[in-house]
């Protein structure tokens, strides 16, 4: 839901999670504050809320073997199942969102959050704010536009190569057509003076009868001949229309880019894939229940080492002592520890957890890839197989159509030259007197074989250029394609670039407003700078685009420096890093994805400040919900809704 659509109450239910056994509590849109001192299970509600939401970071009470998180929201019900099985926590459920990892970034601002820790640890903050954009899905994007775009620019470079081809082809045909105007006007003066001399035939006698038996066969052959050239000509077109419709199939066929992947190495490559990312969910959750159990023990919230440890101790609680001692038994050695040490190893293994993490999403973006490719090569090979056949039965088509051709142009030859025996037996029957008659019938005859062998030229001709207007009516929609190609590629390339101006510009704007509120007097500004670096990648330098993070102070004497990270006060460090997980918030469109927002371990930052930064913050998300001490609740307005949390 956005912010946009009508308000509703959002209700949570747990069963068995954290060190809660049950719990229900309904958050209403706005800011909900969570009140109660330490180790009394807000986190554990918290964490829970992001588990329903689609997060891992939610644990199973130690005692239970099944646990259970509910939300409902706009007249929906999701769930997250928890179970242990062989040892290990399993997810089950539908859950608010499929992935959660951008909301776990920039929604979810626990005290683990790894935006508010890559500021106090003073980590790359570029890479965590584009965490979430697949950058190697927009690089391959950009190679795939490239590659588009040079073929593009070779099929217009070889059209500019076909133009001196396409003006020979044109002027050869001006001339034939111009050849077979001045034959077909010779052909009828020629068919005029014949008709002329005809009438002097009706006066002559002798022979009369064998010359008319002659004529009358020289007149069927003639007539024959011209059907069997009408018969050829509509061949021809046909054959002609054949042709154009191959050349678009050709050029159909020729666009569908057949894909160059080996199946059987591609599948291979998933089920490995699915293998190994089934490993990496069982490591990860085994990891997250041994950091969120460990974490439970820190905080207070199990009493399994109580259970364990009651024997050995003779006054007071053992969870009292834990929390306020400097030092812990390890529940798996019994040794006293510092507590640092188990805080330091905690610390290791979720940066092992992460990297299982970050390997898994890697993992999930290959497969993706590969199953795109596979499906993408089954419609090509489809498409291709389907042009093959239509391609196939036109050229079996064409070659009936052409064998049709040169049947009829041997029987017109015969034809011709038939009528050219029975001109000259014509001839030797009329004699001298009929003389003229037979040359104006031999005449035209020729006048016709020099029209038949034009218009063959003719045709050939029209072929070639109608095979070239094909190619340079694309000319217009290449060029069309290059421009949009190309316009492509720039967006391509400057998204990542306008994702991280966005973010310092977000970062920036939000830090100056609530330095404002916060009223630090000896910070003069805070802000980020994008900024490129040469960095060693492999055995070559690369430009990298990192985020600085500039800090202005004022020292006592009313001067202007600059300082670091390390030397602000927790309370300066927590609140920038707040800011910048704020930042990506905004900037990755969060509120759209998941309605809620949650801030926890704030106890660094004073009351009035904590006050003043909630204020801010509520106007982003449609639920804000605050796990606060009594003390510091007390400064926050008194129409946020308030939830009491007391030990359970």
């Amino acid at each position: 839901m956005t912010n946009s659509e009508a308000p509703t109450d959002a209700t949570v239910r747990l069963q068995h999670i954290g060190g809660i056994d049950t719990r229900d509590v309904t958050l209403s849109p706005g800011v909900t504050v969570l009140t109660g001192r330490n180790a009394t299970n807000r986190t554990s509600f918290l964490r829970g809320l992001v588990g329903v939401c689609g997060s891992d970071a939610v644990s199973l009470k130690s005692d239970a073997d099944e646990g259970l998180v509910e939300l409902e929201l706009d007249g929906r019900t999701y769930t997250r199942h928890l179970s242990r099985e062989n040892g290990r926590v399993v997810f089950d459920g539908t859950p608010y969102l499929q992935d959660a990892s951008t909301a776990e970034l920039f929604a979810f601002l626990l005290g683990s959050n790894e935006a508010r820790q890559a500021v106090v640890t003073n980590r790359d903050l570029h890479d965590v704010i584009m965490a979430p954009v697949d950058t190697e899905a927009i690089n391959a994007e950009i190679r795939t536009l490239q590659r588009e775009r040079k073929q593009t620019e070779q099929e217009l470079s070889e059209l500019e190569s076909l133009e001196s081809e396409q003006r020979r082809l044109e002027s050869r045909r001006s001339e034939l057509e111009a050849e077979i105007s001045e034959l077909e006007s010779e052909r009828d003066r020629l068919a005029e003076e014949i008709d002329a001399e005809d009438q002097t035939v009706e006066t002559q006698h002798a022979q009369r009868d064998e010359l008319d038996e002659t004529l009358r066969e020289l007149q069927d052959a003639r007539s024959e001949l011209e059907t069997v050239r009408f018969r050829l000509q509509s061949q021809r077109e046909s054959v002609e229309s054949l042709r154009t419709e191959r050349a678009e199939l050709e050029s159909e066929l020729e666009s569908v880019e057949a894909t160059d992947i080996d199946r059987d190495e591609v599948t291979a490559r998933v089920e490995q894939i699915r293998g190994e990312i089934e490993s990496l969910n069982t490591t990860i959750a085994d990891l997250q229940t041994v950091i969120q159990y460990t974490e439970d023990v820190l905080d207070g919230k199990t009493d399994l080492i109580e259970d364990t440890l009651v024997e050995s101790t003779n006054s007071g609680s053992v969870t009292d002592q834990l929390v306020s001692s400097e030092t812990i038994t390890c529940w798996t050695c019994g040794t006293e520890v510092e507590e640092s040490q188990i805080e330091e190893t905690t610390t290791r293994l979720r940066g092992v957890r992460d990297e299982r993490r970050e390997r898994r999403t890697e993992l999930r973006r290959e497969l993706d890839e590969l199953e795109r490719d596979l499906r993408s090569a089954d419609e090509t090979q489809s498409k291709r197989q389907s042009l093959r056949r239509k391609l196939d039965r036109l050229e079996g088509e064409l070659d009936n159509r052409t064998e049709q051709i040169d049947s009829l142009t041997e029987v017109r030859d015969e034809l011709a030259a038939r009528v050219e025996q029975l001109e000259r037996e014509a001839e030797d029957k009329q004699g001298q007197a009929n003389e003229t008659l037979i040359e104006l019938h031999k005449d035209r005859n020729e006048v016709e074989f020099s029209l038949d062998r034009t218009r063959d030229e003719l045709a050939d001709v029209n072929d070639e250029l109608d095979a070239l207007d094909e190619q340079f009516d694309r000319r217009e929609e290449l060029e069309a394609q290059r421009e949009q190609l190309t316009a492509d590629l720039e967006a391509a390339r400057t998204r990542i670039q306008s994702l991280t101006s966005s973010a310092v510009e977000a970062f920036n704007e939000e830090m100056e407003t609530v330095l404002d509120l916060l009223e630090y007097e000896n910070i003069e500004r805070v802000w980020l700078e994008r900024v490129e670096r040469r960095v060693r990648e492999g055995r070559k330098k690369v430009m990298q685009t990192q985020f600085e993070l500039h800090i202005v102070r004022t020292a006592d004497s009313g001067a202007v420096y600059e300082d670091t990270i390390d030397h602000l006060s927790e309370s300066e460090r927590e609140v920038i890093g707040l800011v910048f997980a704020l930042a990506g918030y905004l900037v990755h469109d969060v509120h759209e994805d998941v309605p809620f927002m949650l801030l926890d371990s704030v106890e660094a930052i004073d009351s009035d400040r904590i006050a003043a930064l909630v204020d801010h913050f509520e106007a982003f998300p449609q639920f804000l919900v605050v796990a606060l001490l009594p003390e510091d609740a007390q400064a926050l307005d008194d129409s946020y809704d308030r939830v009491e949390w007391g030990d359970e």
